[in-house]
This record gives structure tokens, sequence and C-alpha cells, in this order.
């Protein structure tokens, strides 16, 4: 696994973009996807407006190339929610199409609700026990990951 920096997220491919603004869900995503032991790069933004830019190479992200294989999304973010990324994303043509899986802790009826409503590809609720937390997040790299199909 190789999390990006700014500037290396400028030459390349995105195989995952996690949208997250707690620092400590992040690393656990991380650690939990570093198990998996596939290869794959990883950029992480911490609130909806920048997952926005960068997904559309807007402000600082403005010429970056390259395609994102999957989004790790969660709900609640400042800026923009995860549901307002979403939206956007399915809303916009050239990203309608990229995987989403939101993981977030939200088990609200309206929030699984709306989020199929607008196109997310999974959603999987972050489990509070480590261990759980690392196999879960683990399996759902390994799927999107090694499994899917992508369209570019």
């Amino acid at each position: 696994m190789q999390v990006l920096t700014f500037e290396e997220v400028k030459t390349q491919d995105i195989d995952i973009l996690l949208v997250d603004d707690n620092p400590n869900d992040a690393e656990l995503t991380f650690r939990a996807l570093r198990k998996t032991e596939l290869e794959f790069s990883i950029y992480w933004v911490k609130d909806g407006e920048e997952a926005m830019n960068f997904i559309l190479n807007k402000d600082k992200y403005e010429g970056k190339s390259g395609a994102i294989r999957m989004i790790l999304l969660d709900l609640k973010l400042p800026k923009l929610s995860g549901l307002e990324v979403l939206e956007g994303l399915r809303k916009n043509e050239e990203t309608s199409f990229v995987p989403v899986v939101i993981l977030s802790s939200s088990k609200e009826d309206s929030d699984l609700k709306t989020s199929y409503r607008l196109g997310v590809n999974s959603y999987v609720v972050k489990p509070v026990d480590f261990k759980q937390y690392m196999n879960t997040v683990g399996e759902v790299g390994h799927y999107w990951l090694s499994h899917n199909q992508y369209l570019f």
C-alpha cells in the first residue's frame, strides 16, 4: 500500500480515495487495508468539499490526472456531508460510475435509504471492535480492489 502525498497524487491514478474527517479512523482504515497485502495507492481528504475538489480536479487539485478506482466515504463530514458528495458524484456524468462505499458509524435507516437512493455501491457500518473493524475494512478493500471490474 502506498499512501500518496499531495505531490504524488498529481502523477498517477488513485486506487482509493478515503474521505474521513477523523484521523484515528483514517489510520485504522490504512492499517486494515495494509493487511490485504494488495498493491494499491490511497489518498486521504478530510472533508466533503476537499473530496469534490479532488474528484473534479478543482482548486489545488486542478490538473490532477488519473482515475479513482473506489471511494471510501464517511457520511458525517465538515463543509459537505457524505450524502452531498455522493449526490454530486452521481449527477456528474464523468464521476457517476466511480464505485462509492459508505464507511460510516451511522446505522440510521434514513442514511442507509438515502445512500442507496443516491446510488451508493455499498454501505458498511464501522465496527466499534478493533479486530472486527480491521477484518471488515480489509474485506471491503480486498473485494473492491481485487474482484470488482472497472469501467476505465
